[in-house]
């Protein structure tokens, strides 16, 4: 029941997509109310209250717009593409299951280690690069794999080190990925392409990645370390990483080319062009048995578990809807454009939008697509690859703080600790890495 009905939303929606019918738009905007009240009885936590909070705003807001009620169907819309690509990246994730990737990255982390710092820099690429293609699971893997060779640290230090080696790589690796959700509503919101923005997102990302590798060197070099195995097993880890910077290649150029040729924007062009890259690169590593083995149970299994998401994000769809129709926020919206021209501080007024909106519990996402609705006046004038480089590092650096965000609750669980101390170690970083992107936005729209 739930995996057709989540599953029926999504296929509707996208064929809404591309056949603008407005009995189409009525049918999506039913089978998504219908999926947030079945969803609402399987939502738990934050999650629950988060989106009957949203709801129930929206809601009011609806009755007080006076409009027909039929019209309240079309207001669960834009959150839509985003639960598309939820609904099918685990046919990306199983892929890395299924080539054993994830396990030769592990050799490579625990090969030839003799020193703390030496381990940081391991863990902190690996979580980089895993975090391409698993996401958040990266986090629970890695810390796994970690967490015997840190008891020879003190405990707090072990937290430390795990908190700041993994969530800044998953962060950083983040900021660049064609399939991260936060970089694609970016370029949805400035109408940009990925081709833009990556050089740039790659530069910052080698900056921060060389000033934590910098950092840690001092920290950690006084710290001696033993892994009984390290020099005992052997990989083809050369041969994976290439496999998967080769697929990765492929998938930015025909999202791209999608994009471009459809007109659809690129979270939509993304959302198509996975599940063909991922079955086509099954076929190439002759696993096609083996892949749809590991993920027609994943993906059924990851679906189920969407209810939280579709309940929150469905409502954070008609709650920012209905602030756009009823121009609740329209001093937010004028406080931006009338700062708009002054291109350095306005930029500082988005990072510091997105720093206190992670720490009052909005979730990134939500906080983004909401922005997107009070930059709408100024991006006329505005929209331009240093607002998209902005947008991206500022909404993506609350991975490495945020209580509230699902990578810091994830670690904080698994590590039996206040997320409250995960802010406090990461935080001074992550606000380094907005302060600075913000700069080299500012003066690349200088140059430009």
């Amino acid at each position: 029941m739930v995996l057709l009905l989540y599953t029926s939303l999504i296929v509707l929606y996208i064929l809404s997509v591309f056949f603008d019918a407005s009995f189409l738009h009525y049918i999506v905007g039913i089978a998504a109310f219908m999926t947030l009240l079945t969803a609402a009885f399987r939502a738990k936590g934050l999650y629950f209250y988060s989106g009957l909070l949203f709801f129930l705003i929206g809601s009011v807001l609806f009755i007080m717009q006076d409009l027909p009620w039929y019209h309240f169907f079309l207001y669960f819309d834009s959150m839509l593409g985003v639960m598309s690509l939820f609904l099918v990246l685990p046919f990306l994730n199983s892929i890395i299951r299924t080539g054993h990737y994830d396990t030769n990255l592990n050799i490579l982390l625990r090969r030839n280690v003799q020193g703390f710092e030496k381990l940081y820099r391991r863990s902190f690429l690996v979580s980089h690069v895993l975090g391409l293609f698993l996401n958040v699971a990266t986090i629970p893997l890695l810390k796994n794999t970690l967490h015997p060779t840190l008891k020879q640290f003190p405990r707090e230090k072990a937290q430390a080190f795990l908190s700041q080696s993994l969530l800044r790589g998953y962060a950083l690796c983040l900021s660049w990925s064609p399939m991260e959700v936060m970089v694609i509503t970016s370029l949805d919101i400035t109408g940009k392409t990925y081709i833009e923005i990556v050089l740039a997102m790659l530069i910052l990302v080698f900056l921060f990645t060389a000033a934590d590798y910098t950092i840690s060197f001092f920290k950690y070099r006084t710290f001696g370390l033993h892994i009984a195995d390290s020099l005992q097993k052997k990989s083809n880890v050369t041969r994976k990483l290439l496999q998967m910077g080769g697929m990765l290649l492929l998938f930015v150029c025909l999202a791209s080319i999608f994009q471009h040729y459809f007109q659809t924007g690129y979270l939509l062009s993304v959302v198509i062009v996975i599940i063909p890259i991922s079955l086509l690169w099954a076929c190439l590593i002759k696993k096609q048995k083996r892949y749809l083995k590991i993920t027609i149970p994943h993906w059924k299994e990851r679906t189920r578990g969407l209810s939280n998401y579709f309940f929150m994000f469905l409502s954070a769809g008609l709650f920012v809807n209905m602030l756009s129709e009823s121009h609740t926020l329209s001093f937010l919206q004028d406080m931006f454009y009338s700062v708009s021209h002054q291109t350095l501080f306005f930029y500082v007024l988005i990072g510091l939008y997105f720093f206190v909106t992670s720490l009052v519990g909005f979730h990134p996402l939500v906080s983004i697509t909401l922005l997107g609705e009070l930059l709408k006046p100024s991006l006329p004038d505005a929209s331009s690859i240093s607002l998209t480089i902005v947008l991206i590092t500022c909404s993506l650096a609350t991975v490495m703080y945020s209580p509230f965000n699902l990578s810091v609750s994830i670690l904080s669980d698994l590590l039996r600790i206040n997320p409250f101390k995960i802010v406090r170690w990461n935080l001074p970083f992550a606000l380094l890495y907005m302060s600075v992107s913000i700069f080299v936005a500012y003066t690349i729209g200088l140059l430009l």
